[in-house]
This record gives C-alpha cells, structure tokens and sequence, in this order.
C-alpha cells in the first residue's frame, strides 16, 4: 500500500534526526535545514534562509526534482518519494 503525505513527511524527519508529527503538518525551517544538509546542501550559519530557497537548493541537489518548480509551494507526493528514496540510500 502506498504512504500517505504525512508518512512520508514523517519517514523524511526521521531519516535526518527530527521529530515525528501527528497530523498534516509541513516541514519546518529546521527540518528542512537538516533535509537540504543530507543531501550535501550548506544552509550556512546564522539565520536560516527563508523555506523556498532551501527547498530550492534541495531540489537542486537530488536527481528528479524539476529545479524550476515553485518554491514557494510544498514538496508534492511523487516529490516526497524522491526525496524519502535518496536520504533512504543515503543510510
């Protein structure tokens, strides 16, 4: 059977050492930090960058995410699959 968002969401924050979250809740500033760290990406010290560029570097660092997708948008399902099957390989 197919993961939902949400399990998806959750199997991500896992894989980089976040906290599971009930419910449909989007990433964090912070998770996304640790994503985009994962996959090879530097979000810098000091503040972090807003969550559209970060997705942004994420999506640039990992093979079949479409770099000219909107940002400012959550990651999709098939996005999700993408980004949970890379950090899975990564262990």
């Amino acid at each position: 059977m197919a993961k939902t968002v949400d399990e998806l969401r959750n199997e991500i924050r896992l894989a980089v050492d976040r906290f599971e979250r009930r419910g449909s809740v989007g990433f964090t500033k912070e998770s996304l930090a640790a994503i985009s760290e994962a996959v090879g990406g530097d979000v810098g010290p000091g503040q972090l960058p807003a969550k559209a560029e970060m997705r942004k570097a994420i999506a640039h660092r990992i093979d079949g995410l479409d770099d000219d997708r909107d940002h400012e948008r959550a990651f999709r399902k098939a996005e999700l699959e993408i980004v949970a099957a890379v950090l899975d390989e990564a262990e």
